[in-house]
Formats: C-alpha cells, structure tokens, sequence
C-alpha cells in the first residue's frame, strides 16, 4: 500500500503529532498551527516571505533551475569530464525518473505550491488584524507564485498533480491532471493577481511580484498554447505602461550592479554573503542558510566549468567573418576567452588555469566560457558564489514575445520594429533588419530573424527551452534542434520515481511516455 509524505509548512511553524496510536488525531499542544499563527499583517508577510525564499533554494533559483533549463536546449555543451552524471545525462537526454537535478527541481516548484496554498486560505480569514489591502496584495503575491510554479510544472513536466489548498492528511493526494488543466489553473491565478498587485514597490521591497510579472507570466501561458492573440494582449499591457525600457549597457542585465533597472520585470533575489553556499537541501531554510547563487562556480572559466556555450551558440552571433556587417557585441559581453582580462582587468585569463573542453570558432579551437552572471568580472576567487539575481523576466523578452505574436497574426512590419529596438540597445548597436543574412522578406524569413535574435539577446537566460518547447509544441519548427530528440519522449522531462511511488493516486501507468 502506497504512503504520502506532502510537504507544507513554512519556517518555524509545525504541527506535530504524538506517536501514540490513541493520539494520533491529536496536535501538539505546544506547537503552532497555521489556525493560530496567522492572525495579522506581520505574520501574513511572513508566510509569503517564505514562499519567496524557497526561489532563492538549492533546488530552484540557486542551482538545479538553471540547469534543468540550460540542459535541456542548444546553447550548452559539456566543460568536460567534470560535469557531473545526473547532468551529463539531461544534457544528452538519457535521464530517467531517478534524476536527482530534474527531480529537485519539482520538489522545489511544489513546496512553492504548498508555502503558497498555505498563505492563500490563512488569508481567507476573517480578522480584524488584517488590512484589507496589505492582504490582497499579499493574496496576489501568493497566487503570482503559486502560478509561476505550475507554469513551470506544466510547461517542463506536462500535466501534474492540482493543488489548491494546503494539504492536511494524507488523503489530501491528488491525481494527474492535464497540462491543460494546468495552463487552466495558471492563468485563473494570474488574472486574480493582476488585479491584486502593484506597478512597483518602494527599494526596500524589490524583487516582489507587479502586475507586469503577472502581465508577462500570462503571456508566456497563452503561448505554450497557442493563443497569440491573447499573448499579444498582455504584452501590449507592459508596452503601454510605459514603465519599462531597454537600458543602455548589455552587462547591466546579468550583473550585480544592475540589479532591478529600467528593463527588470521580475528577479529572483541573492544577497552577497562574503562567498558562502548554502548546500544543505533544496529548499535552504534555516537560520544558516545562505542567500548566494552557485552559478559563477558551475559555469565561470575560473571554477568548475560545468557546462560551457555550445559551438551552436557561438556560430549564432553575427560576425564580419561570415559576411555579417559588424561584429555583435553581445559575444564579448555574454562570454569569456582565453586572453581576455578579469576581476577589473587586473587578470588575464590564460588556458593553463581554465579547465576542460575547448570550442570551436571561426575554425580555430579555443577555450570559451560564459561571462553572464559571473562574479569574475570583479572577483578573482578560486571559489565563488555570488549575490547577482537572477532575471526571471526583462523588457527585451517582451518586445521579442510581442514581435513573435505580431508575426504570427500577419503583422511582420510592426515584428521587424519590434525587434530592432532590442538591436539598438546603445551598447549593441547592431545594424536593423532586414540585413543580408536575415532578409525578413516573408513571415518564414521574419521568424528566422526571431529565432536568431532571441538566441543571442536571451542566451543563457532559462529561456531557450521554453522557447524550444512551445515551438515544437505549436509545430513552428522545420528542423528539430535537438539532436537526440526522440518524439513521444523528449517533449517533457519524467515525473519524479519518487512522485509515483508515494502518491496513492498516480501509477506507473501515469508517467510521461517514453519513460
């Protein structure tokens, strides 16, 4: 007989139940309940802090979330035997239900479901200790996540078990549903949030959920379905506010020092913690955990090198070598090379202290490595975390996401603007469409200038598989780019072995095809 263990609670909070048969329906005295803590603001923020927190986790933001998305597409290739297996095999597509880094993953996005439901019904009190709009807004916040979660969930892992309140039993398990089901859920929570949320928050509150996030998450629903016009609709929201623009400097967007500019639509949050790394467990909670982000030590050309840019990505961007009117700069500025200089400029970067595998560009074989969300930049640490955030969602993404539905609905002109105004960041400055190797000609030629562009601007950003995904998914691709895909498999990660074993309503029978 199957046996559930849901995760619920948030920090400090616990109920706990004797281990004498007799009081087994009895909760400890001592402890407190989610009916006795939350009974006013401070403690209604809390249960929403934790939520947040829980994107700042091992699990999620500060490791296995970018890698489960950066494995899963075309920009990455292996630094080298260092790489460890369970990410060896996401990147080639041998992983199986056992894959510890999908698979913490979803534990993950789940515990941001539960921390969420526990928030949504706490709120649903009646108490005179609430305010009314610090509690809707927080109501908002709550179902921001809850939906940003599923979005994942459903987009990565197809559909997945439904929860909408906070589970009290082990009865409380849920089936299956469909990723339709999902998408459903997802944008029901989204338009409810966006009515609740703010445009801003004062600084000391940044990295919160605004109405644009809401706006931007709903859009990115509607295409993993489809439904451009309805995608089209809420990006026109953001464009409209007038609240966002491209800034100036390309380095600015995966920097430390450019935190929360113009361009920033949603971050997940780090705080510098003089190089520690939480490394207890996918959700990082406790007194002692950390607020730091391990991705300059898995990626950087000083440190383990984990995962390096694929000779695909390279040969993306636009070179004079390859008949291309001016070199894009947004090579040097998303990645490193042998003999270029560091930690503000008092290094140089020689092959001997960079490990692993080396590219291939221009025909010249070379040690590439990734600059984004590297500390390097003004560090020279042998080891190194750091407190840069990680962009969720930024301007750019809109213009393009807008410029793919404007395409799409016949609009190709206005997608060609569109498009040059993320190519006109000062920084960048490269040449508008249509250019000799992107003509722009028809609605196929526009879509392979979006491809491109999207490539490069967003490279590195955990926004490629998406994008993978939904053009497979509404069949927009001529050639699969993947090349182990294998159809009927590839399409979705497994669910967790662990997720049907101890889930009484989901069977083997249940799990993704292919697996």
């Amino acid at each position: 007989m199957k046996k559930i263990l849901l995760l619920t609670g948030i920090i400090g909070l616990s109920t706990i139940l004797s281990c004498d048969d007799s009081d087994l329906d009895k909760v400890n005295p001592n402890g407190v309940t989610f009916d006795t803590y939350f009974t006013n603001d401070g403690e209604l923020t809390a249960g929403i802090n934790s939520a947040y927190a829980l994107l700042q986790g091992f699990g999620l933001g500060a490791r296995e979330w970018f890698f489960v998305h950066d494995l899963r597409g075309d920009e990455m290739a292996t630094g080298g035997g260092q790489l460890e297996a369970p990410r060896n095999q996401l990147l080639i597509g041998a992983n199986d239900a056992g894959n510890s880094v999908s698979n913490d993953c979803y534990t993950g996005w789940f515990r941001v479901v539960h921390r969420s439901n526990v928030v949504i019904e706490s709120a649903a009190k009646t108490t005179a200790s609430f305010t009314a709009t610090t509690k809707n807004r927080i109501v908002g916040e709550a179902k921001f996540l809850r939906a940003l979660a599923y979005y994942e969930l459903g987009t990565v892992w197809g559909g997945v078990p439904l929860y909408t309140e906070y589970v009290k039993s082990v009865d409380g398990a849920k089936p299956r549903a469909t990723q339709q089901e999902v998408y459903k859920q997802v944008l029901d929570d989204l338009k409810a949030a966006e009515g609740a949320l703010p445009d801003s928050y004062p600084a000391s509150e940044a990295g919160r959920a605004t109405k644009a996030a809401a706006q931007m998450l709903m859009a990115r629903t509607y295409l993993q379905q489809g439904d451009y016009a309805s995608a089209k609709t809420e990006l026109e929201k953001i464009v409209s506010s007038g609240r966002y623009k491209i800034v100036d400097n390309y380095l600015d967007l995966t920097n430390e020092e450019g935190e929360f500019n113009a361009e920033s639509i949603f971050e997940i949050v780090f705080s510098p913690s003089n190089g520690a790394f939480n490394w207890s467990g996918p959700d990082g909670d406790g007194n002692s955990a950390q607020e730091e982000c391990i991705r300059t030590q898995e990626y950087s050309p000083i440190g383990w090198r984990n995962l390096i840019p694929s000779n695909k990505m390279l040969d993306n961007y636009e070179r004079t070598t390859k008949g291309d009117t001016k070199n894009d700069p947004r090579f040097d500025m998303s990645f490193w090379k042998t003999g270029d200089t560091f930690n503000n400029g008092k290094d140089v970067l020689k092959d001997d202290a960079v490990q692993g595998n080396l590219s291939k560009l221009d025909g010249k074989d070379l040690k590439i490595s990734w600059r984004k969300y590297s500390i390097l930049y003004k560090s020279n640490a042998g080891f190194a975390s750091s407190g840069i955030n990680m962009r969720v969602m930024r301007y750019a993404d809109v213009l393009l996401l807008l410029a793919e539905c404007e395409n799409e609905l016949g609009n190709s002109a206005r997608a060609i603007t569109l498009m040059n105004q993320v190519r006109a960041r000062k920084s960048v400055d490269m040449p508008p469409y249509p250019t000799k190797n992107y003509p722009c000609d028809s609605k196929a030629k526009v879509f392979e200038a979006l491809q491109h562009e999207r490539f490069v601007e967003l490279a590195a950003e955990q926004v490629r598989n998406f994008d993978l995904l939904r053009w497979r998914k509404n069949k927009k691709q001529t050639t699969e780019p993947i090349s182990y895909f294998t159809a009927n498999k590839h399409e979705l990660l497994p669910l967790p072995q662990a997720e049907i074993d101890n889930n009484p309503k989901i069977d083997q029978k249940d799990q993704n095809p292919g697996y």
